[in-house]
């Protein structure tokens, strides 16, 4: 018999090229031995240039898709990415809570890799007021931090301070993800509500081509969860496999290109 395979789900956006978003985010639950499903919120024309144009779904659409998945085959836990709209925000949560979700991993997207808004200046209030109380574990990075909380972070410890507030109001872990700063190594912050913290480093790969690197952890954190991880073990392996994503060197575009999901797989599947 085979061994069992455990659900999970990830609310966000489509990227055409394939490098963030739910295609990311399937990519890396295929890698960590999950079955990935998926509610589409958005459609984005994009590549390793850019954004070209954004298409939301509706919000009966949405909501449907979730109810589908949910009525089927339960997540053992959900990501949510790209969100977009506040209209988008209240179906998710509202679902979220109807179907009493597990290990909500939430990644509060607002800006892309190459700096096009993906979410209206109106939904932020919203993504705090609705969304946040839902999740076990939020996954800013330092501009979203700064967004969220309004303090200008210099270095790790303001970078922590940010993430205890953000903690402490939404009754949530955070991971503080450190990957703007500079140096030779990424280290990232685990902060729970009570305070404590864990600290994740991992040396820091020159490869310039990270497009996906946010939707690509918070993925392998959620896959990690579902699979019975505690939370500091979820993101201990999550960095892990972030980390060699980026360090295989993948290079495809002409921008800011992905990582290669595979590396994991390579070896047996690959010449």
């Amino acid at each position: 018999m085979a061994d069992e395979i455990v659900p999970v789900l990830t609310i966000a956006g489509s990227d055409a090229s394939g490098g963030a978003g739910i295609q990311a985010d399937l990519k890396t639950f295929l890698a960590h031995g999950v079955y990935g499903m998926s509610a589409v919120t958005a459609l984005t024309a994009q590549n390793t240039l850019g954004v070209r144009a954004i298409e939301e779904v509706s919000p009966t659409f949405l909501a449907a898709e979730i109810d589908a998945v949910f009525e089927d085959i339960p997540p053992r836990a959900v990501k949510v990415g790209m969100v977009a709209s506040a209209e988008l925000i209240l179906v998710i949560a509202k679902k979220l809570r109807e179907h009493h979700a597990e290990h909500v991993v939430i990644d509060p997207v607002m800006v892309s890799t190459s700096g096009t808004p993906l979410l209206a200046a109106d939904a932020v209030n919203m993504l705090q007021k609705k969304l946040f109380p839902c999740a076990e574990l939020l996954t800013p990075n330092i501009p979203e931090l700064t967004r969220l909380t309004g303090v200008g972070i210099v270095n790790q410890w303001t970078m922590v301070t940010a993430a205890r507030r953000v903690a402490q109001r939404f009754d949530a872990a955070v991971l503080a993800k450190g990957g703007h700063f500079q140096g030779d190594a990424s280290t990232d912050f685990l902060v729970f509500p009570d305070g404590h913290s864990m600290i994740f480093s991992a040396p820091r790969s020159r490869n310039p081509n990270t497009h996906g690197t946010g939707c690509t952890l918070s993925s392998a954190i959620a896959a990690n969860l579902a699979k019975g991880d505690s939370l500091g073990e979820a993101v201990a392996r999550a960095k892990d496999y972030l980390t060699k994503a980026i360090g295989y060197g993948l290079d495809l575009g002409q921008g800011r290109g992905p990582l290669w999901h595979g590396w994991a797989l390579s070896g047996r599947f690959f010449a």
